[in-house]
Order: structure tokens, then sequence, then C-alpha cells
């Protein structure tokens, strides 16, 4: 039988400034507790009326290089770092203020956002983590991209990584797995840092965007390793696509019990896979199986 867990929020404030990777706007996040229920939201200071916007997928918008999230005005650009912090540190209520659209890009990975976030502490709350729990196996494709979900044994999930770019590429074929608990997210995927190759800052750079970020800010790889850098991990691009997929993935709002394992993913084909687990969510209003149109069974456990 799958256990729950309680839900968890922080003990106190706690904050992380910095400036946006694609607008250079220099932001402050402001991490406040929430009481049970609550989930994650983002609030913009910086706006009339402070708007709000659950960090749920249907809310979200999933493009190359980054996951945003939209609610009427209020606009929250490149979340998924921010996120995979929350979801690695099973923070599950917490309410996010930010006086900029863009979250900051930090050092290109979610370690600042963990290192403060830890600092908090952590409260058990008195209520039950709903569970999302995979029994039968599910595949997103879209292109040569792929997303694999299968069952496991035990209350965890798991999530993997296979980079494959061909043989022309200067990043070579990589994987990483990991089973998901605080302690091995902090000490194995946090710190993985947002890679682009040599060709592709240039070519982002002379559009005029992310001017300001230098070599030190994220890992830019060209084709004698990384530019005025070094790695972290001898796969540290397959451990950072792991983290996008956390952060990804934990916008359908529901602990994931199972394997998630992306193959030449990135944040379109997270979204669809989490649009796909949030409609799964949705529409199993008891607890007891439920069938989807792609054949896989999964249940969902709900706690009222």
């Amino acid at each position: 039988m799958i256990g729950y867990r309680n839900e968890h929020t922080i003990a106190s404030t706690c904050e992380v400034t910095g400036r946006g990777y694609w607008s250079g706007q220099s932001v402050r996040i402001r991490f406040q507790p929430a009481s049970v229920g609550t989930g994650v939201v983002f609030v913009r200071t910086d706006l009339a009326g402070h708007p709000q916007c659950p960090a749920r997928i249907e809310f979200a918008d999933s493009i190359q290089f980054r996951t945003n999230l939209q609610n009427g005005d209020a606009s929250f650009a490149m979340v998924e770092h921010l996120m995979a912090a929350l979801a690695g540190l099973e923070i599950d209520n917490c309410v996010v203020e930010v006086d900029a659209e863009e979250m900051p890009g930090l050092d290109g990975s979610s370690k600042e956002f963990v290192i403060a976030l830890q600092s908090a502490g952590l409260v058990v709350q008195a209520a039950l983590k709903p569970q999302l729990v995979i029994e039968h196996p599910l595949r997103v494709r879209q292109g040569d991209a792929c997303i694999e979900v299968m069952p496991c044994e035990g209350s965890r999930s798991h999530f993997g990584y296979r980079l494959d770019y061909g043989t022309e590429s200067v990043i070579p074929n990589q994987s990483f797995m990991i089973d998901l608990t605080p302690r091995q997210f902090t000490r194995q995927v946090a710190a993985a840092r947002t890679f682009v190759t040599l060709e592709q800052a240039q070519q982002l750079r002379s559009s005029g965007v992310a001017q300001h970020v230098s070599n030190q800010e994220l890992l830019v790889i060209g084709p004698d390793g990384p530019v005025e850098n070094e790695f972290r991990f001898r796969n540290e691009c397959a451990r950072h696509k792991t983290l996008d997929l956390i952060g990804d993935l934990s916008l359908v709002g529901v602990d994931l019990i199972g394997q998630f394992v992306s193959e030449r993913g990135g944040h379109r084909i997270n979204g669809m896979l989490a649009q796909k687990l949030a409609q799964m969510v949705a529409h199993a209003a008891t607890p007891h199986q439920v069938k989807d149109d792609s054949e896989s069974v999964n249940k969902i456990r709900r706690v009222a």
C-alpha cells in the first residue's frame, strides 16, 4: 500500500535576489509560509492589486528554454528552477512574492533557491498530500522527444533523462536517474546548471538576448567543453534536464509516484505530460482506478 506524507510549508520568510536571464531586470523573490491546501502561489508585488497565479499546469506556457505562468495580467517567467527547488524539498504550501516578471537566473540551477528555503526551515502540517500513483505504462511523444512513465515499487518518485543530441553535437550522450528525496535532490540535482552550446549562445547574444549573462552564469559548451567554466558533474547536462522535468511536472500539484524518464525532451513535452497527468487527477473524483484514452491505468488518492 502506498503511504501518504504530510504537507509541508516553510517555517519563516526567506529571500533570493538576482537578475533575469532574458530581461536582465533585477528581481527580489520572497518566499512566505502558507496554510494547508494553499499550494504554491505566485504574487506580483510590483503590480497594482498584487495579482496572483497558482503554480498549476493550466496556467503554464511551456516554450523553448523556459516555462512561464500567466493569470490575467500577472505573468511569471522561467519558473521551472524555483518550482524544482520547492518540489525537491517537498515544500507544498508557499506564497512566492516577486517584484518583476522573470525569476532570477542566478547560476542557472536551483542551488540558491534550495539554500534559502533550507535556511527558512520546514514545518510539517496537519494535512495529507494527494498522490497520483502510476500503475501502468504511459508514453508521450513530440517529434523525436519522448517521456516514458512507468509504475515502480515503493512510494517514491524516480526521475531521469537520456540525452542524445547526435554525433555532431559538442554535448556528449549522457544519462541520469534519481530516486527523488529532499536529500538526493539537494546533493545530486539542485546544483546542475542551465546549458547552451557556444553556437546557441552566440545566436542569442547577437539577437540582443541575454547579453548581460556571462559564461560563469550558465554553462556555455564549445568543442573543447565548457567555455571559461567547468562541469560540476560529469553528466551535468542530463542532471539539469532532470531538474527541469521535476520542476515542470510539479505543476500537476500532487505527488507523482512512479518512474518518469525523458529522452531528448524539453519544456514543451514536459508540459504536455503535465497536462495529461492533471487531467487524470481531475477525472478521478474518488480513489479508484481510472482509464484514460492512452490505455494507461492510474490511481489518484485524494484527501478531503
